[in-house]
């Protein structure tokens, strides 16, 4: 039976390296008497820099590893020579090695899982056909998975080895997990939307976890790491992390807005500005506002006029990035210029946390989400504020930001969602993801595509207008067929016949650039077209 509790991934972690190095002291030392006994208990490999180790986690545990590596000469040519000759016509041969998995977890789905992973690596890299020494205990094992015999036995009196080899022909007749694997035609498609975004494997992996009780320990410890993780990376005093989107993010804090005296101010060029409007709405909240027709700017002096035209007004709420168009608010300026009035400033970070650095210091109030740039799955908001808030038994429950900052899990909660943000945290080393957009913005600019905006723009929005007579909605569609996928089906796009490349999640330059030149080029193609048939 599959353990789904398990992550099976490619080693990159220095700690994944140590433990790696241990179990193969355990296996080839103590177990298997390949080598000499060392104090350390350590066993470097000695093509360790030319390995890649995949490997099988319960949680920080390594419980199961294989090498591969595919530089010539393998360790098996120097046991038997002329290993080519028994192989299959067109080999493209790696070797794999230093199979281990612990004793616990050898009556698991681990070693299949570890196979089947394997086997997907060496697809990707070109190989195959994958060589063992398989240990002679366990060649009935090799055999089901659909490992070869071939040549003689090699090896010691006390350690003998069958040499064997796979092909992902053999795996696939003998696994059905991989069978199901390889029914998948076509590669799984390229993403620039906005939400779901890209994510790395070890923050999918969360979702097959067994869930935990959001009463449980380690669920609770979860979620105080990812709260203190939420106030570093932003400069925030405080973050609620709640069950919801960052619709529910910001009606949250629409109704900590309803507990303040005055009035508002709410600032709106785009689809999210004009949202905010809705919330405050919605909430029986007492404001004014400056509207602009979408991605016109809106000048930090007309927001000055406007709180000193009106000295009732004591808050400001805005997007800080307006997914809708890219557009960028200068949200330093306006914080500054909140602080010199004396006007508290609320923002909707949903698009820009995780995106690019933001201060939120001296923020009121900001709302983020566990999807687009902090590259999880959608389904947790979070509330970032700067004072503490006491519960208000006027505000309904669910919505009561006091409630979640004055005690640990007020409500049901997903333990998958929780650990899945709280890796993809891990993950977010920086805003690598800021140059691969200026690059991607920077090509369609020069290819002349019609691109919304200037360099002020988000470099993780790109908006692109179609031309008059050529529909946004045929287009994204044929960009689906050919596997990329962009966002152009949200009604306020479709509206304005716009589509948008989002730079948000985890990205591979190689292929997201490889995806752009098709972008491109369907563009230009059905440009052509349409002017040929016009």
């Amino acid at each position: 039976m599959k353990d789904i509790s398990l992550i099976y991934k490619v080693a990159a972690e220095a700690d994944e390296y140590k433990q790696i190095y241990e179990l193969n002291y355990q296996t080839f030392v103590e177990e298997i008497p390949q080598h000499q006994e060392n104090t350390e208990k350590r066993l470097i490999d000695k093509f360790d820099e030319e390995n890649t180790y995949i490997i099988a986690k319960d949680g920080a545990e390594v419980v199961g590893m294989i090498a591969v590596r595919a530089k010539r000469p393998f360790s098996l040519d120097h046991k038997l020579p002329d290993i080519d000759s028994y192989l299959p016509k067109e080999a493209r041969p790696c070797e794999i090695r230093l199979l281990s998995v612990k004793e616990k977890y050898r009556s698991t789905f681990v070693f299949f899982q570890l196979c089947e992973l394997l086997v997907s690596y060496c697809l990707e890299n070109h190989y195959n056909l994958a060589l063992i020494s398989g240990t002679l205990r366990q060649t009935k094992l090799y055999k089901r998975i659909g490992f070869t015999s071939f040549g003689p036995e090699v090896g010691e009196a006390d350690a003998r080895f069958q040499p064997m080899y796979l092909t992902k022909e053999r795996f696939e007749e003998n696994t059905l997990a991989f069978k199901e694997l390889m029914k998948k035609k076509n590669p799984e498609p390229y993403t620039f939307l906005p939400g779901p975004v890209p994510m790395d494997e070890e923050v999918t992996a969360h979702l097959n976890r067994i869930p935990l009780s959001h009463r449980d320990r380690e669920f609770m410890d979860a979620i105080h790491r990812v709260s203190r993780t939420m106030c570093q990376l932003t400069n925030a005093n405080h973050a609620e992390i709640v069950v919801g989107t960052g619709t529910l993010a910001n009606d949250i804090v629409a109704a900590q807005l309803s507990r303040m005296p005055g009035t508002g101010l709410i600032l709106a060029n785009g689809e999210f500005g004009y949202r905010l409007i809705e919330h405050a709405s919605r909430m029986g909240l007492t404001f004014e506002t400056i509207k602009k027709e979408w991605n016109v700017n809106i000048d930090l002096s007309e927001i000055e006029e406007k709180v000193k035209a009106n000295s009732e007004i004591s808050w400001v709420w805005t997007v800080h990035c307006e997914t809708s168009t890219g557009y960028l608010y200068d949200i330093n300026a306006i914080q500054e210029l909140c602080k010199k009035v004396g006007t508290e400033l609320c923002v909707d970070s949903c698009s820009s946390v995780g995106t690019i650095p933001v201060n939120l210091k001296d923020i009121y109030l900001a709302t983020a989400v566990s999807g687009k740039g902090l590259g999880s799955y959608p389904g947790i908001g979070i509330i970032l504020h700067r004072e503490n808030i006491r519960p208000d038994a006027s505000i309904p429950r669910y919505l009561d930001l006091g409630l979640y900052a004055m005690s640990d899990v007020p409500f049901t909660h997903s333990s998958n969602l929780l650990f899945a943000l709280e890796t993809a945290l891990h993950h977010h080393t920086g805003y690598e993801n800021t140059v691969l957009g200026n690059e991607i913005k920077g090509k369609l600019i020069q290819s002349g595509l019609p691109v919304l905006g200037d360099e002020e723009y988000s470099p993780h929005v790109i908006t692109i207008e179609m031309p008059a007579g050529i529909s946004s909605q045929e287009f994204g569609d044929r960009l689906k067929k050919k596997m990329i996928l962009i966002s152009y089906e949200s009604k306020y796009l479709l509206d304005r016949n716009w589509v948008q490349v989002a730079i948000m999640g985890k990205h591979n330059r190689t292929y997201a650039l490889r995806a752009i030149k098709t972008l491109i080029q369907e563009y230009f193609f059905i440009t052509s077209v349409r002017h040929e048939i016009g």
